[in-house]
């Protein structure tokens, strides 16, 4: 287990957690192989109209130097892949997800369990945000929750379907803050953190390490990170 903490996505969520991070000294590695869009800036207020078609870590990682004098930030301009992702888990001293597609968020809950490396998720869409803290065998992991990639264009993104800006401020805290915890070697909190904007309602869905999952399980299937299992259902490989 290394010291730094990976952070995937400098996104929405990503440009939200990653300066209460660093504000509190954490190592940074950012992970994203995106540029900054101009579309985009309404809710990723880390960068500025100046960093349009910059590489979304390159400008994150600067950002966050000139914010935090003396912030240990490393730029990665890859996107996390089954030839990489095992090997980030297993050298990160924790990892937050804040991708946006689910072939992404199963890889990283897969590779998390195998590594044995705790992981913070956090998700929006439209209205609603949820985080999901994952310790590898003391509880359920993101596949216990839900087993499989949903089938192609079941499920629309946050491009197609939208998303309230200020929810990333909302959830971004959250991650930092369940991520926070766990380096302070607290009690993660259990279950799904849901969140209803349109509501401001807040619940928590019970989640308990299911002995038939197919990474975390009792006799799991998934035992290496091969594509094919981040593939959804109609999708090619």
């Amino acid at each position: 287990m290394g010291t730094r903490v990976l952070v995937i996505g400098a996104g929405g969520l990503g440009s939200s957690v990653l300066p209460l991070l660093a504000q509190a000294g954490v190592p940074l590695t950012v992970l994203d192989d995106d540029v900054v869009s101009l579309s985009n800036l309404q809710r990723q207020l880390l960068y500025r109209t100046e960093d349009v078609g910059r590489s979304k870590a390159e400008a994150a990682a600067a950002r966050l130097r000139a914010m935090v004098p003396g912030a240990d930030v490393e730029a990665r301009l890859e996107r996390l892949a089954p030839e990489n992702a095992f090997v980030l888990a297993r050298d990160a001293r924790l990892v937050v997800d804040g991708s946006d597609n689910f072939a992404t968020r199963f890889l990283a809950n897969d590779a998390c369990v195998l590594a044995g490396t705790s992981l913070v998720h956090g998700g929006i869409l439209r209205f609603t945000g949820q985080v999901l803290t994952v310790v590898p065998m003391a509880g359920g992991c993101y596949r216990c929750l839900f087993e499989a990639p949903p089938p192609e264009g079941s499920v629309p993104s946050c491009a197609e379907a939208g998303v309230l800006g200020a929810l990333c401020g909302v959830v971004g805290a959250w991650m930092a803050e369940a991520a926070l915890r766990l380096l302070a070697g607290k009690a993660p909190a259990q279950g799904l953190l849901v969140y209803d904007a349109l509501d401001a309602r807040v619940r928590r869905v019970g989640l308990g390490r299911d002995r038939a999952c197919a990474v975390c399980g009792d006799a799991p299937t998934i035992r290496d990170l091969d594509p094919a299992h981040y593939a959804a259902p109609g999708c090619a490989a």
